[in-house]
């Protein structure tokens, strides 16, 4: 499964952007490739990103083969009221991940 590293602020004063940084270790394979003997290595790429934050929707991705190893997202979003945010992800094989993170609005 994929691992994330997430840098999101703890606190935000209410009206503030913030910014919301995420790296994703995952291969990325992009079916392109052949192994030693000849033989196609499957795609295995991270195929969708989310991220909601009190159960909105403020990002989404679909990627592609082009994509490289380990995603970097970084996107802003406005303080609104304290609450969750959720980071989600699927990849070719199926294989789902998630993150929450607490945020606190003063």
């Amino acid at each position: 499964m994929a691992r994330p590293l997430i840098n999101i602020p703890k606190r935000v004063k209410r009206g503030d952007a913030f910014e919301i940084r995420v790296l994703i270790s995952h291969p990325m394979e992009s079916g392109q490739r052949r192994d030693e003997v000849g033989k196609v290595v499957p795609r295995d790429i991270i195929n969708s990103f989310f991220c909601t934050y009190g159960g909105e929707e403020v990002f989404r991705a679909e990627l592609f083969p082009a994509i490289s190893a380990n995603p970097y997202f970084a996107f802003s979003a406005r303080a609104v009221e304290t609450g969750l945010i959720t980071l989600s992800w699927t990849d070719d094989q199926g294989v789902s991940g998630f993150e929450t993170v607490e945020i606190t609005v003063e």
